[in-house]
């Protein structure tokens, strides 16, 4: 957009009723015009500004805000806004979630040096995805460096939908169909371009397993630049007494080596690792003790009941905090702060070096709300010693 255009203001006269009856018009028809090389004209009235791209959008018209102003929508897309509010909410605060910024996301259109899954992330940011397309985004997510050369076939294949539902999925994110988005992510994603070097071809399966390991720790690393979510989340746990944890099925060691962990400091943890019915009656039991926040860690697959248990946790007046493998985890819009860790999915079973990283991270930052914390360690340490626990 041109210094003329963006100093000048778009008038909503005439379109005013057309905007807010359809719902709102913004950065998504700003993203979509510029997938098509062109423009909204700042000198035109939002709904015909805005005209141009409304076969490439959702008919709904839920990924929009609702500004009818054709400048204001331009700005928030070039300073990496989105169609999203800031992320920063109040802990706790119901239906709110707040996920750490990816790396670059400050700057979206600009996010050089990001790596492939964090510039992907950016892509799908703010926009209302359905369940279908969420898994779609996960899957390209999972395989950031292959996405620019796979095709919509291969891309269903890998993420177990229909061909059309992938060309849904781009078209969802502002392109003309799916081979659009993938010349989009040819010229955004150059590191993906090449060929891998020959010792990264050499590796047998079990390197590059310990290899795609490495990179989501490199990931959450980025991610944690922003110390502030977990910090966040970390007072909330410690400041719950007592303190639920709750992890079930591929998540319940997660769960179990945190809570283990945090009863050397906290004066009341509470394990959750078995589903049924019992599990609701233990969630009431905490609410009943004074617990004011849960700690959930879900990774996949993912099962009906943890989404149905925090759903009661939260009707029950619990903060949620959850450990997932991705942002568009099934539980995410089950939880208050959501703070994601990738799995490694290189062998039969995912592997979670990034959760167990991450849980081990809140523990240490609730031990910075915790007052007796470090007596609480000695107090063990001294017990420990006195009664010969260890050997070493």
């Amino acid at each position: 957009m041109t210094g003329t255009a963006s100093a000048t203001r778009a008038t909503c006269t005439g379109a005013v009723l057309g905007c807010v009856g359809r719902g709102g018009l913004g950065q998504a028809a700003v993203r979509a015009l510029r997938r098509r090389g062109t423009v909204p004209d700042p000198q035109l009235p939002a709904g015909a500004a805005f005209a141009p791209a409304d076969e490439l959008l959702d008919p709904s018209f839920e990924d929009r805000p609702p500004t009818c102003d054709v400048t204001v929508a331009a700005g928030l897309l070039d300073t990496g806004r989105g169609t999203v509010s800031a992320p920063a909410r109040t802990v706790g605060a119901r239906g709110a979630q707040i996920i750490p910024p990816m790396p670059g996301q400050e700057s979206v259109m600009t996010s050089e040096g990001a790596s492939p899954s964090t510039r992907l992330l950016e892509l799908f940011e703010g926009h209302r995805l359905t369940p279908t397309q969420r898994r779609i985004a996960h899957c390209l997510v999972r395989r950031a460096s292959d996405v620019p050369f796979l095709s919509s076939v291969e891309v269903a294949e890998l993420a177990g939908v229909s061909q059309p539902s992938v060309t849904r999925f781009a078209v969802a994110l502002g392109f003309d169909g799916y081979p659009a988005l993938r010349r989009y992510l040819r010229e955004t994603l150059p590191q993906a371009a090449g060929a891998q070097d020959a010792g990264e071809a050499a590796r047998n399966e079990y390197q590059q397993a310990v290899h795609a390991e490495i990179e989501n720790l490199r990931h959450l690393a980025g991610l944690l630049a922003d110390p502030e979510p977990v910090t966040a989340a970390g007072r909330v746990l410690a400041a719950s007494r007592p303190l639920p944890v709750l992890g079930l099925r591929a998540a319940s060691a997660q769960a179990r080596g945190f809570a283990y962990f945090a009863a050397k400091v906290h004066p009341d943890v509470r394990l959750l690792d078995e589903g049924g019915s019992m599990l609701a009656d233990r969630i009431d039991s905490a609410v009943h003790a004074g617990a004011t926040a849960l700690l959930c860690f879900a990774l996949p697959r993912h099962a009906k009941e943890v989404v149905e248990a925090l759903e009661y946790a939260r009707a029950a007046g619990l903060t949620v905090v959850a450990v997932a493998d991705s942002t568009f985890a099934p539980i995410g819009k089950h939880a208050d702060v959501l703070l994601p860790a990738a799995v490694g999915t290189g062998l039969v079973f995912d592997t979670a070096c990034a959760p167990m990283m991450l849980g081990r991270i809140l523990l240490e930052s609730m031990c910075d709300d915790i007052p007796d914390a470090q007596s609480r360690l000695e107090s063990f340490d001294t017990s420990a010693a006195a009664r010969g626990l260890f050997v070493d």
